[in-house]
């Protein structure tokens, strides 16, 4: 077991009918609210009506930031510093799903400061203070909602990374799962196997930590079990629940106790998908974790054997292994595949010219040029 430092300082509050006590949270921080959200669904379900009427009739001075991309962008996290740094705001409020929460965490640490955005990613600018972040979660997927991470694209220097700081966790964090029953069939399906893979990156990291796998086997057959039952019934606030937690859980340290790093090769190389062709973020990961697996076969066929009989309880080999957690990916109705997605042309230069120039890389399973090439062959 490698040593580690356990911390966690979000104030999660889970359940139905928590929104009761927002305006109390929000009036620890001060009056002035910069609210912040995606491209709709937030207004078509009524959420945003509903939080704008109890904030006003709390006399709060809100100003609003609405258009987060599903793959978010720099340009916006710039946008809204804007507005935030123009109305001096207290506190943030990001009401939506992982791309929305990400944002707002950079948003949160570029209000205080004359900088873009993106220079926190670069090494330019360093989070010395952060605009408090309290989320709303409407999505069960990233994690982000209890953690300090946020990954952002920026097109114009062909980039998607991600940042993190102690400054940036959430300062609390509202889990209805009531608030995710109007998500629809496919982005519900892709929250169900970004959390799967969230534990997958911790199963391959660096570590012999029996407790900490036991806890990944965990979340991962609470997904395997109820998620299906949830893609059948997308209207049942029990399986609802249960995924939501699971996803939470599924990034928020716990897998990483006693680790000295995940591995994260998966997503580095997903990010490229959605670099490129927009593809949802969960979708990326159900195409290259087989893919990433297979290739990588005969370096990791411990650790694949031994993921295969916590899951399945039974004796499987590495790729019997792999053939079942990729036919669950397709069960949900997840792509594995990048011509599931139809989309046109021949993807495989752009694809190795993005990893390349993204320094595509895992923290345990190290990537050669050779290794991108071999992985575009097995996911197209």
């Amino acid at each position: 077991m490698e040593n580690f430092i356990a911390y966690n300082p979000v104030n999660l509050h889970f359940g139905k009918n928590i929104l009761s006590s927002l305006g109390k949270t929000l009036k620890e921080y001060g009056n002035r609210v910069l609210l912040v959200y995606g491209k709709g669904s937030v207004k078509k379900s009524g959420l945003y009506d509903r939080i704008m009427k109890d904030l006003k009739a709390q006399g709060f001075d809100v100003c609003e930031y609405g258009g987060i991309k599903s793959n978010p962008v720099i340009e916006d996290v710039d946008a809204a510093a804007a507005i935030g740094r123009e109305h001096q705001v207290d506190v943030i409020l990001a009401v939506g799903g992982g791309s929305v929460i990400d944002s707002s965490k950079i948003i949160s640490v570029a209000i205080p400061v004359p900088n873009p955005g993106w220079d926190f990613f670069t090494g330019k600018a360093k989070a010395e203070k952060a605009i408090p972040l309290v989320a709303i979660l409407t999505l069960a997927a990233t994690g982000t909602e209890m953690n300090p991470f946020a990954v952002v694209s920026n097109h114009a220097t062909g980039q998607k990374s991600a940042f993190g700081s102690p400054l940036t966790f959430p300062k609390h964090s509202f889990l209805d799962p009531e608030l995710t029953l109007t998500v629809p069939r496919d982005y519900t399906a892709f929250g169900v196997a970004d959390l799967i893979a969230h534990c997958f990156e911790a199963w391959f990291g660096i570590g012999d930590t029996t407790l900490t796998d036991r806890f990944v086997i965990s979340i991962v057959k609470e997904a395997m079990e109820y998620g299906p039952q949830l893609m059948s019934d997308l209207q049942n606030y029990e399986y609802r629940e249960k995924i939501m937690f699971a996803a939470t859980m599924a990034l928020n340290g716990m897998t990483m106790y006693g680790r000295s790093t995940g591995d994260w090769g998966v997503h580095s190389a997903g990010h490229s998908l959605s670099l490129l062709y927009d593809v949802p973020h969960g979708a990326s990961l159900t195409i290259v974790y087989p893919a990433w697996m297979r290739h990588f076969k005969d370096r990791i066929e411990n650790r694949i054997v031994q993921l295969g009989a916590g899951l399945f309880d039974e004796t499987l080999t590495a790729g019997e292994t792999i053939n079942r957690i990729e036919a669950f990916f397709k069960s949900l109705g997840c792509p594995i595949r990048l011509s599931d997605l139809n989309i046109p042309g021949d993807h495989r230069q752009p694809l190795f010219e993005s990893m390349v120039h993204n320094k595509v890389n895992g923290g345990n399973v190290k990537m050669k040029e050779e290794d991108y090439w071999g992985l575009i062959g097995l996911y197209l």
